[in-house]
């Protein structure tokens, strides 16, 4: 479909929904004129007032037309000064696909690569152009492959893709604004009729009478019922738009197998589902492990550390990639499935273009360590650029997990100055044990329902794993301060803690004794006191 059949095909969606509204408030008129022909005076004023209250939200909707403009995506732009090697290979791309130039470059903490452009009059009169680039994406991608996902971004360009857009959010925004003012005036009257009734029910329970539940029944139910049609119309438009979205895309695969390469485009496409999983994880369990506790990695690190666990993982990636995800084809989805998408590459005739030996990515950078660092400051939030910088990624990981372990023993210690006082430090928690009152602290603990529900001795069976594994936290901790113990940064696995040899042994008989049912803390204070 070209793009002047695209665009004819996109106002034609937006029309219907200026149709749909019409055809809704025509309706109103006519029942108002049904009804006032009736001539029941009271009854046709109520059925005004509430046609009148529905076409409020259907007028708002229909011609709110000044769309909210979507937020900037946080980003750093590099001009053709700082980074001309980049701005050479975007430019070749463009040259080579037949578009304009980008007027801008940003790039962005994403595994993601993608176009914009500020076009007017509905898209149909071209903007200024924008392309994002995701450091993250550079790290884990070849020269060639980045070449294949970017010339991807022009195919939508030269497919006047990004400029189309524009007509159909504009109908997708009206039919999520319309709908949203309806269930909106649906929700103020449930909870006016709720409150109403909740006032009665609390007079006649304060006078002794039994109250019945509260029930909104119909109330709202008109607005409901109006903001029907729009969610249908809202359905087949989504799938009509989409099913354009998925056809444009395997267009602009098309155009990326032309400029850089069968191989490259495929292998591009194998390797974004594994880099965007292994960003994930590297942002949950690595960048932000020592936020929670004020500390943030290096500087340049929190997004440029993504290149120390694709080192550290690279077998457990290189599975990843053989085995591609199992996608269910939804007809709301932008894009095909990733395994369609890689099969009509790899069936294209071969090429001349070589993967190996490919530079990696970063190469187009001047200074891919500066480009991080600069990044964070565009990227991170003022809260989060206050944070404390670890010197380096074992500092992180060891204070990272001590104040986690802290947070464990924290219910512990609690329990311990209630019960017996003290500063709550192990030394105290260990002397209210020596006083006989650890099942005392263990019943403060919090406990599941099965343990709430036991009694006698099966209470304390339920309860003591959980003081065992406090209790081993707070111990392990103060292991740590006192220069005994320490977390190792692993990037295969998770972080070890690491005890002198003879240690790990020693402590789980100690923890053993120490909750038994006659408790004995003499095996954690001979390990406390020890010297190296």
């Amino acid at each position: 479909m070209g793009a002047t059949l695209r665009a004819v095909r996109a106002l034609v969606l937006l029309a219907g929904f200026y149709l749909l509204g019409f055809v809704m408030l025509g309706a109103l008129v006519a029942v108002d004129w049904a009804v006032a022909e009736g001539g029941v005076g009271s009854v046709t004023a109520k059925v005004w007032i509430v046609s009148a209250l529905l076409a409020i939200p259907l007028v708002q909707g229909m011609f709110a037309l000044r769309t909210p403009k979507d937020e900037p995506l946080p980003g750093l732009p590099v001009t053709e000064q700082q980074e001309p090697a980049l701005w050479a290979a975007v430019r070749a791309l463009a040259e080579q696909t037949g578009t304009r130039a980008p007027d801008e470059i940003l790039l962005t903490p994403d595994v993601n690569a993608a176009v914009a452009e500020d076009a007017t009059f509905l898209g149909l009169k071209p903007g200024r152009r924008r392309m994002y680039i995701g450091l993250p994406l550079m790290t884990g991608l070849s020269e060639p492959q980045l070449q294949a996902v970017l010339a991807h971004e022009f195919g939508h360009y030269t497919n006047h893709d990004t400029r189309l857009a524009a007509i159909t959010l504009r109908g997708r925004l009206q039919v999520m604004r319309t709908v949203a003012g309806l269930h909106e005036r649906s929700r103020r009257k449930v909870a006016k009729e709720e409150a109403k009734q909740g006032k009665k029910h609390a007079e006649r329970l304060a006078k002794g009478k039994k109250a019945s539940e509260v029930d909104a029944g119909a109330a709202g139910l008109s607005y409901r019922l109006a903001a029907k049609p729009f969610l249908w119309y809202g359905t087949f438009y989504l799938r009509a738009s989409q099913g354009v979205g998925r056809r444009q895309e395997l267009a602009a695969d098309l155009a990326a197998a032309r400029i850089a390469g069968r191989d490259a485009t495929a292998s591009a496409l194998r390797e974004i589902p594994v880099l965007d999983a292994a960003h994930g994880f590297y942002m949950q369990s690595y960048a932000t492990l020592g936020t929670a506790a004020g500390l943030l990695p290096p500087p340049g690190e929190v997004f440029g550390g993504l290149r120390h666990l694709l080192a550290g993982r690279a077998d457990e990636l290189d599975e990843m990639r053989r085995a591609l995800p199992e996608e269910e084809q939804s007809p709301y989805d932008s894009h095909p499935p990733i395994d369609e998408r890689i099969a009509r590459i790899e069936q294209l005739p071969h090429d001349d273009n070589a993967l190996t030996g490919a530079r990696p990515a970063l190469a187009l950078l001047t200074d891919p360590a500066r480009s991080f660092a600069e990044l964070e400051h565009s990227a991170l939030t003022p809260e989060a650029q206050r944070l404390r910088r670890a010197a380096d990624w074992p500092q992180l990981v060891n204070e990272s997990m001590l104040w986690h372990a802290d947070q464990d023993a924290e219910p512990l210690r609690a329990a311990g100055t209630e019960v017996h006082g003290g500063d709550g430090s192990l030394a105290a928690f260990l002397d209210a044990v020596d006083a006989g009152r650890l099942w005392e602290m263990a019943d403060r603990l919090p406990k599941s329902k099965e343990a709430q529900a036991a009694t006698g001795r099966a209470t304390r069976e339920f309860v003591r794993p959980q003081v065992r594994a406090r209790l081993s936290r707070m111990v392990v901790a103060e292991l740590a301060r006192l220069g005994r113990a320490h977390w190792e940064l692993s990037w295969k696995d998770a972080a070890r803690l690491r005890l002198p040899d003879g240690y790990e042994e020693e402590l789980k008989q100690a923890l053993d004794a120490a909750v038994a049912d006659v408790p004995d803390t003499k095996g954690l204070r001979r390990l406390l006191s020890q010297t190296d």
